[in-house]
């Protein structure tokens, strides 16, 4: 497709057919903004706001930033309460919620695991029981105390939002598309991705799930999504290869070990990119039953199994 010129160093596309795409990095994903007959200046405009929206969320929340608000919390664990934002706030009752409906499966205090596994590369150690052992008491949403605005953490435990922050951030720009008036958007980020409306002819969206198995994402599965947000969770990309085993990347908090028998990935469709991203997170976490807990849920999904195996609903 030819250059429209440069999302400052980004890049905005315009593909001949209606279509203005806007690229950038964000959130350790690439960000793709699509927008069905639009013009490039106006896709320019909030290609950068939406950019600039992202860029905000990671810096807030990030834990690699040592001047976000999550690191703040987290230097102050075992000290002192710190009174956060309503933003944060917001989000701290979101993770409380996601807590108490998973029965615990979903801890936003988990990431202390990140000391002992290391899913960077294909092969290596898995940590020993006993070092397991030596950090599950750091693990706990119910040991630490909030109450809004005010947040508490015992010593050694932190704070990891990492599994609720680039949903949030697609449903954040999505929001900015249609305060602007503009519908017609598609809105991807690293493949979590939500559309305000349907293609300017009224037709569906097409999107194509990635099979890392295969290679592959055009002879892949296809949705067709007119509202709504798709979100995929899984490990074909994180996880380590052990004498044949393999230890896919999300982590059970009651056990500090990967998910038995979880799927390889989970792609739920839902009315916005943070519920569709819930569920497929909690849907790793039933391991075996992943699937039966997603047609409870009497949504659309896919779940890709180690060998091929492939279910839908």
């Amino acid at each position: 497709m030819p250059s429209n010129g440069d999302l400052s160093g980004d890049s905005c596309t315009w593909s001949g057919t209606g279509l203005v795409t806007a690229r950038f990095a964000a959130m350790a994903s690439p960000c793709e903004l699509l927008f069905d007959d639009a013009t490039p200046a106006a896709v320019r405009a909030l290609g950068e706001a939406m950019r600039a929206e992202a860029a905000r969320i990671e810096a807030t929340w990030s834990r690699y930033r040592p001047d976000s608000q999550l690191a703040r919390i987290n230097r102050a664990a075992g000290g002192g309460a710190v009174t956060v934002d309503d933003e944060t706030a917001q989000l701290l009752d979101y993770a409380d919620t996601c807590f108490r409906l998973s029965g615990g499966l979903f801890d936003p205090t988990c990431g202390v695991l990140r000391r002992i596994w290391r899913f960077d590369a294909a092969t290596g150690e898995p940590p020993d029981q006993a070092a397991v052992d030596a950090l599950l008491p750091l693990i706990g949403w119910q040991r630490v105390s909030w109450r809004r605005p005010a947040i508490t953490l015992p010593a050694g435990m932190e704070l990891d939002l990492g599994g609720l922050g680039k949903e949030y951030a697609v449903d954040r720009c999505l929001g900015l598309a249609r305060a602007a008036g503009m519908v017609h958007v598609l809105v991807n980020f690293g493949g979590d991705l939500a559309v305000a409306g349907p293609r300017a002819d009224g037709g569906p969206w097409q999107v194509g799930c990635w099979d890392d198995l295969a290679g592959d994402p055009a002879g892949g599965p296809r949705w067709e999504l007119r509202s709504g947000a798709i979100a995929t969770s899984g490990s074909t990309r994180r996880f380590l290869m052990h004498r044949g085993r393999r230890y896919g990347h999300i982590l059970d908090p009651r056990r500090g070990r990967p998910v038995e028998d979880a799927p390889l990935s989970v792609s739920v469709a839902a009315p916005t990119c943070s519920q569709a991203g819930l569920l497929s997170t909690l849907a790793m976490l039933q391991g075996a039953g992943a699937e039966a807990f997603l047609r409870a849920q009497g949504v659309r999904f896919r779940c890709l199994r180690d060998g091929g195996a492939e279910s839908a609903g």
